[in-house]
């Protein structure tokens, strides 16, 4: 196996994803808008929708694709995903109204959950105790995405609303004809498990959470830390507008150094944090200091303080890799695939959920005809959620680690 090769093209594909979501922020709600009628308003319910269209998919489709990778390997999965990505971009690219708009937003949330394929990729092709630290350096892609997705999608559409999915078409189409040539198979045939509609649904995938001791509390801590992570998203940027009165160049450079902190924390840290510390004390300090950003950010009297916040918050980039990591080791070879799929449909389950309860959550605490106002109440929430999931994860059985877990070498 040409792991280097392999590896390049799992990291690519999943910073693909991320471009994916990144590159809509600045052009989906002006084509929806405009299809509208410029009725700014409106396009902003229906932008709603899409949003929780997408967030279903991710949820119904995640465990499906994490099953069939268990059943017919991760490379056919991967770059079926891949191709399918490229043509749903074409799709939004010529999207004559609203409905194939539409149909092309439920299609990405469908190809995009091919980012749970690509963590058993990288699950079966590395040993239990370097897991945690390949775990990282993939996650720099997010990181990355996160970064040039909004920035180059905001410059591309300067030129025409439709450039930005036919340079991400043509990037999709490419890395999966590059993928063609170098991904090769990662899980052997002995090693493959029956595909199973049972287990490949939503709440089929999710009986295997339930089945392997610890798994269920690690899995718990996944689910509150995924959640705290949507009031991000679906609040900061409302947050910092209304608190500090930032526009919309001040908060997107504030997003780009939460990018760049993020990726410096996946890519320099994580390795060497959990050589030295092992994965369950990354987990718990990573836990630990996102709910100090958080709180941090909840009160911040200033944007000074806030983006203070951001290098502190940063190092929460230090849980999931660690919690992956965990997890990966209570499951067999052939539930790598289920494993990801489960954590996908919590990750579903917690974009669906977390924008209204955040959102509320906003709005309640600044209404007007409050005589107290509390506009970081949702990061306050956010916080008091990881350190319930730090207790969670300190309270787990089984706490000893490998002793392997200390000494292996980054990956």
């Amino acid at each position: 196996m040409n792991k280097p090769a392999a590896v390049i093209f799992i990291f690519v594909t999943i910073l693909l994803d991320m471009l994916a979501v990144g590159l809509i922020i600045p052009v989906l709600p002006r084509l929806i808008v405009g299809f509208m009628g410029g009725d700014t308003a409106a396009g902003a319910t229906v932008y709603g929708v899409f949003g929780t269209a997408w967030a279903l998919m991710q949820f119904f489709f995640s465990p499906v694709q994490g099953a069939l990778s268990d059943r017919f390997g991760r490379r056919p999965v991967v770059l079926a995903s891949n191709f399918g990505l490229g043509l749903d971009y074409l799709l939004m690219a010529l999207a004559p109204n609203l409905v194939w708009l539409f149909v092309g937003r439920v299609v990405s949330g469908i190809t995009s959950a091919s980012v749970s394929t690509a963590f058993a990729y990288i699950a079966d092709i590395t040993p239990p105790e370097k897991r945690a630290a390949a775990f990282g350096r993939i996650g720099i892609a997010f990181g990355l995405g996160f970064i040039i997705g909004p920035a180059l999608g905001g410059v591309l559409a300067g030129f025409h609303p439709r450039l930005p999915f036919w340079i991400a078409a043509g990037l999709s189409l490419a890395n999966a004809c590059y993928g063609f040539l170098v991904l090769p198979e990662s899980l052997p045939a002995e090693r493959r498990a029956a595909f199973s509609w049972r287990r490949a649904n939503p709440v089929g995938s999710l009986v295997l959470l339930r089945s392997h001791g610890e798994l269920v509390w690690l899995a718990a801590v996944y689910f509150l830390s995924q959640l705290a992570h949507v009031s991000l998203p679906v609040v900061s940027v409302l947050y910092v507008a209304y608190r500090y009165g930032w526009d919309e160049t001040t908060t997107g450079l504030m997003l780009a150094g939460v990018g760049v902190a993020t990726a410096i924390v996946q890519g320099g840290v994580i390795g060497r944090v959990v050589k030295r510390f092992g994965e369950r004390r990354a987990l718990l300090a990573g836990l630990l200091c996102g709910g100090t950003g958080f709180a941090v950010m909840g009160v911040a009297p200033s944007g000074v303080w806030y983006c203070a916040a951001i290098p502190i918050m940063a190092l929460w980039g230090l849980a999931n890799p660690a919690l992956q990591g965990l997890m990966t080791r209570r499951v067999e070879s052939t539930e790598q695939g289920r494993l990801q799929g489960a954590n996908g449909s919590l990750q579903g389950i917690a974009q669906l959920v977390g924008p209204a309860i955040f959102t509320g959550i906003f709005a309640t605490f600044i209404a007007s005809h409050r005589s107290w106002q509390i506009p970081g109440a949702p990061f306050l929430l956010a916080a008091a959620m990881l350190l319930a999931a730090a207790v969670v994860a300190a309270r787990t059985a089984g706490t000893a680690e490998p002793a392997s877990a200390a000494r292996v070498d980054a990956w």
